[in-house]
This record gives structure tokens, sequence and C-alpha cells, in this order.
């Protein structure tokens, strides 16, 4: 199968550029594609063709939105072979990973469309001459920004949630990674979805932002990527009142209490943590394991992490990619370095692999002292870090002890242990004996620096409206 071709979307027509960069497989580092990059006048199409787009989608039935996102839907299905080697071709992933996460976008599609059906409002009792109603309304134009870690999940998430409410939407899809947008607004072309209310562009990251956020006819920033990226966004679009969603960066702490198997706890742990090469925001990372466990905990951790097959994910057998580009290298490495230069013990990995693309070794850190700072700062890598506790107040102390707070894990067969860590454990999402931290039916989203609102669940559309109050007193 060939890469696709790379194009703008603007007003349901596909846009060339005169602009491009080069899109790189991170696998043999070898060009791709190109992919084009939108100039202000591309910019000003999107914002004319969505404002239209919104007039025409706000104004559709729900039912019959939701029969154009399920028909997208279906049609991404269908394709999910070329969509899935599109995916491992510019991120790495292996191609069974890349096809869980069409099939993963697809079910964000689905339940938005049937979620967009029951958005209700409500009559709030009253004297007999007045009636009050409240009416959840789409909020209008979307400005989306989605990272290059899942090409096409992650423009799905809000996408799905800003059509479904009503919404228009302009997505900024990543440039490393722009194959997985494009499927999607081709799904949603040939689905019959009316013109500008999908429009796709590419771009200078920050030239991109700084263009759409302050114009009028955006009405909410929806973000995900890292925190600072985050609040420099957040702050631009608190100039000018406009409402945000932000899903930010984690640095996910993982629990494992003495009356489980370590053994057990240890194998699936490392399965988890190096799906995607470690690039993902909800990714285990800091392991808090009880004394009693914490020997056996690592040697199966460790064992696992070593019969990770590493390589091209169009390979047969393979486990892990690479990593996105060579930043991402060479910062894992001052990461590993510097928690070893503060004692850390390095038990496993912690090299870039030889020849050619981004390989990074399955990496796993011992005793890691909280000063280090990868035990404070993100790896987004395959780095796991594994230290001993004493407690659960321990545990919990050093698990909340970050700025971040987006999902959090655990292990315990205890019913009370369940209860206090999903009462005192502090993050957005938290998983107890499953390292799943989101399914396109529950509410997505972090704490304290890990963001702002909640994509999924019946919660997931609530950002793309506003909420309108109506008296209405009768003659």
């Amino acid at each position: 199968m060939r890469y696709p071709e790379l194009d703008l979307y603007v007003g349901g027509e596909w846009r060339r550029t005169t602009a491009s960069a080069a899109v790189l497989n991170p696998a043999n580092e070898r060009e791709i594609g190109k992919v084009p990059l939108a100039s202000e006048a591309d910019l000003d199409a999107a914002l004319n063709a969505a404002a239209e787009g919104f007039r025409v989608w706000s104004r559709t039935a729900p039912s019959a939105r939701a029969d154009v996102i399920r028909k997208a839907a279906s049609l991404m299905r269908e394709r999910i072979d070329e969509i899935a080697h599109t995916i491992t071709l510019e991120q790495g992933k292996p191609l069974a990973e890349s096809r869980a996460e069409v099939i993963r976008g697809c079910e964000f599609f689905e339940w938005d469309a049937g979620e967009c059906v029951r958005v209700y409002g409500r009559v709030i009792p009253s004297a007999k001459d007045i009636r009050y109603l409240v009416l959840h309304q789409p909020i209008g134009t979307v400005a989306a920004f989605s990272p290059w870690n899942f090409p096409m999940s992650q423009p799905a998430r809000k996408i799905g949630g800003a059509l479904a409410a009503g919404c228009s939407v302009i997505i900024k899809a990543a440039e490393e990674t722009p194959g997985g947008a494009v499927h999607i607004a081709r799904a949603f072309h040939d689905a019959g979805l009316p013109p500008g209310v999908l429009n796709l562009v590419f771009g200078v990251p920050a030239e991109i932002s700084s263009y759409l956020i302050p114009q009028d006819q955006v009405r909410l920033v929806a973000f995900t990527g890292s925190t600072a990226v985050g609040k420099h966004l957040s702050e631009l679009a608190a100039r000018h009142m406009t409402p945000v969603l932000m899903e930010l960066g984690g640095h996910a702490p993982v629990i494992v209490c003495d009356d489980v198997d370590p053994v057990a706890a240890g194998v699936t742990s490392a399965l988890r943590k190096f799906r995607n090469a470690g690039q993902v925001c909800t990714s285990p990372t800091r392991f808090y394991v009880m004394e009693p466990l914490y020997r056996r905990f690592c040697e199966a951790f460790v064992q696992t992490a070593r019969g990770l097959k590493v390589g091209d994910g169009l390979e047969t057998g393979v486990h892990m990619g690479p990593v996105a580009h060579d930043r991402r290298i060479s910062a894992l490495e001052l990461l590993v370095a510097d928690a070893c230069a503060k004692g850390a013990r390095l038990i496993a990995g912690g090299e870039r692999t030889q020849g050619r693309g981004y390989f990074f070794t399955p990496t796993v850190l011992a005793e890691s002292p909280d000063d280090a700072r990868v035990m404070r700062e993100e790896p987004f890598g395959p780095v796991a870090l594994i230290n001993p506790v004493s407690s659960l107040d321990e545990a919990v102390t050093k698990a909340n002890a970050l700025p971040f707070g987006l999902a959090g894990y655990a292990f315990t067969n205890c019913a009370s242990t369940a209860a206090r860590l999903a009462e005192d454990v502090q993050v957005g999402n938290l998983s107890i004996n499953t390292l799943e931290a989101s399914v396109a039916e529950t509410p997505f989203g972090g704490v304290k620096d890990s963001g702002y609102g909640r994509e999924g669940g019946a919660e997931g559309l609530s950002h793309y409206t506003i909420v309108k109050t109506v008296s209405h007193k009768f003659c």
C-alpha cells in the first residue's frame, strides 16, 4: 500500500499549497510524503467555510448528524488495512497497534453519534404563567489541535465531539503524522458531510494557533499536547474570552499493593508501558511497589521488557516501534544519564539501537531519587521507573507529589484499599487492576497541570455546547 497524497481539506474540497514539509518514516528516516503548509489565505478560507458549515450543520437534525457520523465510521472500518498501514509508516508503531487505533477512533465516532441525539435540555418548574427552559446549543466553530502520537484516534476524539454537538471544526493535525487525519476527512467527505463542517489544515503550529485562536468565528479551542503549549494556548484564548478544552501531559503513577501477584502485575505493566514506545500521555511510568513484592515485580518487568522485539512496525513479530524523531532520542538519553548520575540503577535498556531509525531500547530504572529529572518530567518514551515503598501512605504521597494528574493506576485485591485509592489519588482517571485509562463511554481528562475539561462519555459533548436559559411569560 502507498502512503496517501496529502492535501488540505477546506469547504468540502481538497486544496493544494505551494509550501510543504517532509514527512519521515521514523523506522528508517526516509521521506514518505510532503505535508502541505497552510497560508493565511488558506486559513481565512477555512474560517469562512466553517462559518457556513456551522450554519447548515447546527440546523441539521441530531439523528441526521448521527447517520453521517456513523457512515463515516463504517467507511473507516472498511478501510482499516489502508489506514493502519499509513499510521505505521508515519508514526512507527506496530501494525497491530495501528489497527487497534483505527478501531478505537471508530468507537469514539460511534459513541458520539449515539450521544448527539441525547443532548437534552430541561423544563424548570415555575409559576403557571411562565416557563423556564434550559437549552444546550452547539457552541460554534471549534479550532482543534491534535498531536502526533495517535494520528487517527486523537483527531477522532475532537472531530467526533464537535460534529455530534452540531459544531463545525477546523482541525490542525500533526505535521509529523498527517495521514491519519487525511483518512478521516476522506471518510466524512464520502459519507456526505456538508461542505465546511470539517476542515483540515497543517502548518507551523505556532503560526496556525496564533492566527486561528483570536478570530471571532472561533468559539472553542480544543487541544491535546504538552502542558507548556496548553498553558500558552489557554492564555491566548483567554485574551479573547474563548473557552478551552485541554488534555495535557501526564506522568502516571502505578501503585502495586502487597496483596497481588507481583509476577502477573510486572508482566502486565511492562507490556502496557512500552505500548506505542511509551509515547502515550496516560502511559504507566512511575511504579511504586510495596517492598515485599519489589524484587519479584522488578524481575518480571525486566524479563518482559528484554523479551520485546523492537523494530519496523511493518515487520512480523515486532512489539515496539521507534520513537517519533531524533529529538526524543536525545531527550531520553539525557534523562537516563541524569537519573544514573543521581544514584538510579539502570536494570534494562538505556540506549539507542544501532543503524537507521529512531529506536530506543525498552528501559527500566530502579530506585531513582525524587530529584532526578525523569521523576519530575514526563519521559514520553520507553522508560519505566520502579521504586519500592514501605506503605500505602507513602505510595499515595509520592503518586500525588507532581503537578500532573491525568491518569493513575493501582493493583490491589482489597476492597477497602481500592476505595481509599479512588478517593485519594489525584488524577482524572484512576484504573484499578487494569491499565486501560480511557474508553469511548467514559469521560477522559485531567486535573492540575494535566488539563481542563472532559472528552468522551456522556460528559464529552458538554464543552461543545452552550447552556441557554429561556424565560417565557405567557401573555
